[in-house]
């Protein structure tokens, strides 16, 4: 005879083991912290102010 199993258990593993999978997920899409967000906006902004210095006016 097999080992017994609490099916219970085995239910609450898989959800458990479901929400995790879901919770790494996430943490790739919106992982980046509220610093690491200021700081690539804080470069964004450089660059763009670098962009608009050195662009030639348009004449007609």
């Amino acid at each position: 005879m097999g080992d017994l199993m609490n099916l219970n258990r085995a239910r609450k593993a898989k959800a458990k083991a479901e929400r995790t999978a879901t919770a790494d997920a996430n943490r790739i899409r919106f992982g980046r912290t509220k610093a690491e967000k200021d700081a690539a906006a804080l470069d964004k902004a450089r660059a763009e102010r670098l962009l608009s210095g050195a662009r030639r006016e348009e004449t007609e």
